[in-house]
């Protein structure tokens, strides 16, 4: 009974979360698509400095370990995008050697490629986050059904706005809403796969915790910072300047709030 309210609560909350995020980016909000991807950069950043990172440190482990995992965690989604833009430039080699230095064609060409990168980092620390999530989910349900079901309720609550935020990402590297869409679910549904694992090494798995809280916040700060904010610096009219920079600050605003109510039931 346990474990079939664990794989319930966990598909509700990894998949659902990422259902209602794709229902409000792509069709509430669809057509401010730019002004999603300020929001998008805030929801990340918000994610990770006012809720992953703070739970982490909450722990016994030693801020020095969890700085240090913080940091390997930046330089690999470094690494994983150099290899992305590396393989990309060998599969097209032949396409770009007869560009022109500095032309439009090869820095639309690498500026378009930077979101696919930025796409599976976002995809890789949206796993690690969501199997943490799986973890917490079974804790609270074996600890009390209605736990369980608050404990549910309370993660599909504070994943919409990051979800939305990962489902942006993917966008701006594709038109096919379909793939983007997809491949956001299947990251949420690692969310069962950590509460199955939860269930039967619960207690081995809660020491592991904070860092997967902070591998997972080392993913979304970099794709905020390396991916999403260099698109923002633009020259732009004063009131797109203030747009940009307001919904930037809505990401980080509607996040905090959601973790806070979270927190609080």
């Amino acid at each position: 009974m346990i474990l079939l309210a664990i794989l319930l609560g966990t598909l509700f909350a990894g998949v659902g979360s990422v259902w209602v995020a794709a229902a409000l980016s792509f069709g509430l909000l669809a057509r401010y698509t730019q002004h999603m991807l300020s929001l998008a950069a805030g929801a990340l950043l918000a994610t990770a400095f006012m809720h992953l990172l703070p739970e982490a440190f909450e722990s016994d482990i030693g801020p020095d370990h969890l700085f240090m995992t913080l940091l390997v965690g930046l330089v690999f989604f470094f690494m994983l995008d150099k290899a992305e833009l590396w393989h990309h430039g060998h599969e097209h080699g032949d396409h770009g050697h007869n560009q022109p230095e500095g032309g439009g064609h090869d820095h639309g060409h690498s500026h378009g490629h930077s979101h696919a990168s930025g796409g599976w980092a976002v995809l890789a620390g949206d796993s690690v986050h969501c199997f943490g999530d799986g973890v917490l989910i079974a804790s609270a349900f074996m600890a009390d059904l209605r736990l369980g079901v608050i404990a549910s309720l309370a993660v599909l609550a504070h994943e919409v706005p990051h979800h939305m935020g990962d489902l942006m990402v993917l966008r701006s590297s594709t038109t096919d809403r379909q793939a983007a869409l997809l491949k956001v679910s299947l990251a949420g549904s690692i969310t069962a796969l950590g509460g199955l694992l939860g269930f039967w090494l619960v207690e081995q798995l809660t020491g592991y915790l904070p860092y997967f809280l902070v591998v997972a916040s080392s993913s979304f700060v970099y794709v905020a910072l390396a991916d999403l904010i260099p698109q923002l610096q633009k020259r732009l009219a004063a009131r797109q300047t203030a747009a940009q920079i307001g919904w930037l600050l809505g990401g980080i605003f509607l996040v905090t709030l959601v973790s806070q109510l979270a927190h609080h039931h």
